[in-house]
Protein backbone atom coordinates (compact mmCIF):
# COMPACT_ATOMS: atom_id res chain seq x y z
CA UNK A 1 0.00 0.00 0.00
CA UNK A 2 1.32 3.43 -0.98
CA UNK A 3 2.06 5.72 1.95
CA UNK A 4 0.01 8.93 2.14
CA UNK A 5 1.88 12.15 1.70
CA UNK A 6 2.38 13.94 5.03
CA UNK A 7 0.24 17.00 5.62
CA UNK A 8 1.75 20.22 4.27
CA UNK A 9 3.25 22.47 6.96
CA UNK A 10 4.20 25.70 5.20
CA UNK A 11 2.35 28.07 2.87
CA UNK A 12 3.25 27.88 -0.79
CA UNK A 13 5.38 30.91 -1.63
CA UNK A 14 7.60 31.25 -4.67
CA UNK A 15 11.31 32.03 -4.52
CA UNK A 16 10.70 35.23 -6.48
CA UNK A 17 8.12 36.43 -3.96
CA UNK A 18 10.63 35.99 -1.15
CA UNK A 19 13.25 37.98 -3.05
CA UNK A 20 10.79 40.77 -3.87
CA UNK A 21 9.66 41.02 -0.24
CA UNK A 22 13.25 41.42 1.02
CA UNK A 23 14.24 43.92 -1.67
CA UNK A 24 11.05 45.93 -1.24
CA UNK A 25 11.44 46.29 2.53
CA UNK A 26 15.13 47.22 2.25
CA UNK A 27 14.29 49.78 -0.45
CA UNK A 28 11.54 51.24 1.73
CA UNK A 29 13.91 51.73 4.69
CA UNK A 30 16.59 53.28 2.45
CA UNK A 31 14.10 55.64 0.81
CA UNK A 32 12.55 56.67 4.11
CA UNK A 33 15.79 57.11 6.07
CA UNK A 34 18.03 58.57 3.34
CA UNK A 35 17.06 61.75 5.18
CA UNK A 36 16.68 61.24 8.94
CA UNK A 37 16.42 63.36 12.04
CA UNK A 38 19.34 61.47 13.63
CA UNK A 39 21.89 59.06 12.19
CA UNK A 40 23.90 56.99 14.67
CA UNK A 41 27.17 55.35 13.67
CA UNK A 42 27.59 52.11 15.59
CA UNK A 43 25.10 49.73 17.19
CA UNK A 44 26.93 49.04 20.45
CA UNK A 45 25.36 49.69 23.87
CA UNK A 46 25.78 53.47 23.67
CA UNK A 47 24.46 53.74 20.12
CA UNK A 48 21.51 51.44 20.73
CA UNK A 49 20.55 53.24 23.95
CA UNK A 50 20.69 56.63 22.25
CA UNK A 51 18.69 55.28 19.29
CA UNK A 52 15.98 53.81 21.52
CA UNK A 53 15.58 57.00 23.54
CA UNK A 54 15.51 59.26 20.46
CA UNK A 55 13.01 57.09 18.61
CA UNK A 56 10.91 57.10 21.78
CA UNK A 57 10.71 60.89 21.38
CA UNK A 58 9.06 60.36 17.98
CA UNK A 59 12.20 61.10 15.95
CA UNK A 60 13.23 59.30 12.77
CA UNK A 61 16.42 57.45 13.68
CA UNK A 62 18.75 55.41 11.48
CA UNK A 63 21.62 53.33 12.85
CA UNK A 64 24.43 52.10 10.61
CA UNK A 65 26.59 49.18 11.72
CA UNK A 66 29.60 47.77 9.88
CA UNK A 67 29.16 44.26 11.32
CA UNK A 68 26.43 41.84 10.27
CA UNK A 69 25.24 41.74 13.91
CA UNK A 70 24.13 44.46 16.32
CA UNK A 71 25.33 44.96 19.89
CA UNK A 72 29.06 45.63 19.66
CA UNK A 73 30.99 44.59 22.77
CA UNK A 74 27.81 44.17 24.82
CA UNK A 75 27.64 40.49 23.81
CA UNK A 76 30.68 39.79 25.98
CA UNK A 77 32.17 40.91 29.26
CA UNK A 78 35.92 40.54 29.65
CA UNK A 79 38.35 37.88 28.42
CA UNK A 80 35.78 36.20 26.13
CA UNK A 81 33.48 35.55 29.12
CA UNK A 82 29.92 36.64 28.41
CA UNK A 83 28.60 37.90 31.79
CA UNK A 84 28.43 41.72 31.70
CA UNK A 85 28.43 44.09 34.66
CA UNK A 86 27.18 47.55 35.50
CA UNK A 87 27.68 49.67 38.58
CA UNK A 88 24.84 51.34 40.43
CA UNK A 89 22.70 53.18 39.29
CA UNK A 90 23.03 51.80 35.73
CA UNK A 91 20.97 48.72 36.63
CA UNK A 92 17.95 51.04 36.36
CA UNK A 93 18.43 50.98 32.58
CA UNK A 94 18.21 47.20 32.76
CA UNK A 95 14.99 47.64 34.74
CA UNK A 96 13.58 49.80 31.90
CA UNK A 97 14.38 47.04 29.40
CA UNK A 98 13.12 44.19 31.55
CA UNK A 99 16.56 42.56 31.81
CA UNK A 100 16.92 40.20 34.79
CA UNK A 101 20.12 40.58 36.78
CA UNK A 102 21.65 39.80 40.14
CA UNK A 103 23.54 41.86 42.65
CA UNK A 104 27.05 40.44 43.04
CA UNK A 105 28.60 43.06 45.32
CA UNK A 106 28.01 46.46 46.82
CA UNK A 107 26.82 48.58 43.90
CA UNK A 108 27.75 45.88 41.33
CA UNK A 109 25.22 44.03 39.15
CA UNK A 110 25.61 41.26 36.58
CA UNK A 111 23.61 39.65 33.77
CA UNK A 112 24.38 37.41 30.79
CA UNK A 113 25.53 39.58 27.89
CA UNK A 114 23.31 37.88 25.29
CA UNK A 115 20.22 38.56 27.40
CA UNK A 116 21.14 42.21 27.92
CA UNK A 117 22.00 42.94 24.31
CA UNK A 118 19.01 41.11 22.85
CA UNK A 119 16.64 43.13 25.05
CA UNK A 120 18.36 46.37 24.09
CA UNK A 121 18.17 45.55 20.38
CA UNK A 122 14.50 44.61 20.73
CA UNK A 123 13.82 47.83 22.65
CA UNK A 124 15.36 49.92 19.87
CA UNK A 125 13.41 48.04 17.19
CA UNK A 126 10.16 48.36 19.15
CA UNK A 127 10.73 52.12 19.43
CA UNK A 128 10.95 52.41 15.63
CA UNK A 129 14.70 52.55 15.01
CA UNK A 130 15.80 51.39 11.55
CA UNK A 131 19.13 49.71 10.84
CA UNK A 132 21.54 49.31 7.94
CA UNK A 133 24.08 46.69 8.95
CA UNK A 134 27.11 45.59 6.94
CA UNK A 135 27.26 49.32 6.20
CA UNK A 136 30.58 51.10 6.60
CA UNK A 137 31.04 54.77 7.41
CA UNK A 138 33.19 56.41 4.74
CA UNK A 139 32.99 60.16 5.29
CA UNK A 140 30.88 63.05 6.54
CA UNK A 141 28.68 65.50 4.70
CA UNK A 142 29.71 69.03 5.76
CA UNK A 143 27.54 72.02 4.86
CA UNK A 144 27.93 75.58 6.10
CA UNK A 145 30.29 74.61 8.89
CA UNK A 146 28.24 71.76 10.34
CA UNK A 147 27.80 68.02 9.90
CA UNK A 148 24.77 67.33 7.71
CA UNK A 149 24.97 63.57 7.20
CA UNK A 150 27.28 60.70 6.35
CA UNK A 151 28.73 58.90 3.34
CA UNK A 152 28.50 55.09 3.42
CA UNK A 153 29.37 52.01 1.43
CA UNK A 154 28.90 48.26 1.74
CA UNK A 155 31.33 46.82 4.28
CA UNK A 156 32.53 44.06 1.86
CA UNK A 157 33.71 46.72 -0.58
CA UNK A 158 36.50 47.69 1.84
CA UNK A 159 37.90 44.16 1.61
CA UNK A 160 38.31 44.29 -2.16
CA UNK A 161 41.67 45.30 -3.71
CA UNK A 162 41.47 48.90 -4.88
CA UNK A 163 42.94 48.05 -8.27
CA UNK A 164 39.99 45.81 -9.19
CA UNK A 165 37.07 47.76 -7.84
CA UNK A 166 35.62 51.24 -7.97
CA UNK A 167 32.35 51.23 -6.04
CA UNK A 168 31.11 54.70 -5.26
CA UNK A 169 29.48 55.28 -1.87
CA UNK A 170 26.09 56.90 -1.25
CA UNK A 171 25.11 59.74 1.06
CA UNK A 172 22.55 59.80 3.87
CA UNK A 173 21.42 63.14 5.27
CA UNK A 174 20.65 63.91 8.92
CA UNK A 175 20.15 66.97 11.06
CA UNK A 176 22.40 65.49 13.78
CA UNK A 177 24.91 62.62 13.65
CA UNK A 178 26.05 60.62 16.69
CA UNK A 179 29.45 58.90 16.56
CA UNK A 180 29.03 55.79 18.71
CA UNK A 181 31.59 53.79 16.74
CA UNK A 182 33.64 52.82 19.77
CA UNK A 183 37.42 52.89 19.80
CA UNK A 184 37.51 53.67 16.06
CA UNK A 185 35.80 57.08 16.50
CA UNK A 186 35.33 57.07 12.73
CA UNK A 187 33.46 60.36 12.28
CA UNK A 188 35.64 62.23 14.75
CA UNK A 189 38.79 61.05 12.99
CA UNK A 190 37.51 62.41 9.67
CA UNK A 191 37.32 65.82 11.31
CA UNK A 192 40.73 65.30 12.92
CA UNK A 193 42.20 64.59 9.47
CA UNK A 194 40.91 67.99 8.36
CA UNK A 195 42.21 69.81 11.43
CA UNK A 196 38.73 70.55 12.76
CA UNK A 197 38.77 68.45 15.97
CA UNK A 198 41.50 67.23 18.32
CA UNK A 199 41.67 63.51 19.14
CA UNK A 200 43.76 62.30 22.11
CA UNK A 201 43.39 58.52 22.33
CA UNK A 202 42.49 56.41 25.35
CA UNK A 203 44.39 56.54 28.65
CA UNK A 204 45.17 53.49 30.88
CA UNK A 205 42.44 51.82 32.92
CA UNK A 206 40.84 53.44 35.92
CA UNK A 207 37.26 52.19 36.16
CA UNK A 208 35.76 54.81 38.43
CA UNK A 209 37.32 57.82 36.72
CA UNK A 210 36.73 56.41 33.25
CA UNK A 211 33.03 55.77 33.76
CA UNK A 212 32.36 59.12 35.42
CA UNK A 213 34.16 61.17 32.78
CA UNK A 214 32.72 59.41 29.73
CA UNK A 215 29.21 60.39 30.80
CA UNK A 216 30.12 63.97 31.72
CA UNK A 217 32.01 64.55 28.46
CA UNK A 218 29.38 63.05 26.16
CA UNK A 219 28.28 65.87 23.90
CA UNK A 220 28.78 67.83 20.70
CA UNK A 221 32.39 68.06 19.47
CA UNK A 222 31.61 69.86 16.21
CA UNK A 223 28.36 71.45 15.04
CA UNK A 224 26.02 68.60 14.19
CA UNK A 225 28.28 65.82 15.56
CA UNK A 226 27.66 64.32 19.01
CA UNK A 227 29.91 61.62 20.46
CA UNK A 228 28.88 58.75 22.74
CA UNK A 229 30.42 55.74 24.46
CA UNK A 230 34.02 54.78 23.75
CA UNK A 231 34.23 57.50 21.10
CA UNK A 232 34.11 59.93 24.03
CA UNK A 233 36.92 58.06 25.81
CA UNK A 234 39.14 58.05 22.72
CA UNK A 235 38.41 61.62 21.63
CA UNK A 236 39.04 63.22 25.01
CA UNK A 237 41.86 60.93 26.20
CA UNK A 238 39.93 59.45 29.13
CA UNK A 239 40.78 56.41 31.22
CA UNK A 240 39.44 53.11 29.91
CA UNK A 241 36.85 51.39 32.08
CA UNK A 242 37.18 47.85 30.84
CA UNK A 243 34.37 45.27 30.90
CA UNK A 244 31.68 47.22 32.72
CA UNK A 245 28.93 48.93 30.75
CA UNK A 246 27.06 51.40 32.91
CA UNK A 247 28.79 54.42 31.42
CA UNK A 248 28.04 53.17 27.90
CA UNK A 249 24.32 53.05 28.70
CA UNK A 250 24.34 56.42 30.47
CA UNK A 251 26.46 57.99 27.73
CA UNK A 252 23.88 56.81 25.19
CA UNK A 253 21.12 58.43 27.21
CA UNK A 254 23.11 61.64 27.53
CA UNK A 255 23.86 61.64 23.79
CA UNK A 256 20.13 61.33 23.07
CA UNK A 257 19.40 64.35 25.28
CA UNK A 258 22.11 66.44 23.61
CA UNK A 259 21.12 65.37 20.10
CA UNK A 260 17.45 66.17 20.74
CA UNK A 261 18.39 69.64 22.01
CA UNK A 262 20.67 70.28 19.01
CA UNK A 263 17.91 69.13 16.69
CA UNK A 264 15.62 71.85 18.02
CA UNK A 265 18.29 74.45 17.25
CA UNK A 266 18.41 73.56 13.53
CA UNK A 267 14.68 73.10 12.95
Amino acid sequence: MQKAEPAKIFAEVSEAEITRAIASEFHEVLMDRSSSDIIIIGAGPAGLTAARDLAGMGLRVLVIEQNNYLGGGFWLGGYMMNPVTVREPAQKVWDELGIPYKKVGKGLYLTPGPHAVSKLIAGACDAGVKFLNLTKFDDLILKNGRVAGIVVNWMPVSALPRNITCVDPVALEAKVVIDASGHDSVAVKRLVDRGLVEWKGMNPMYVDEGEEHVVHKTGEVYPGLVIAGMSVTETHGLARMGPTFGSMLFSGKRAAEVAAAKLKEVQ
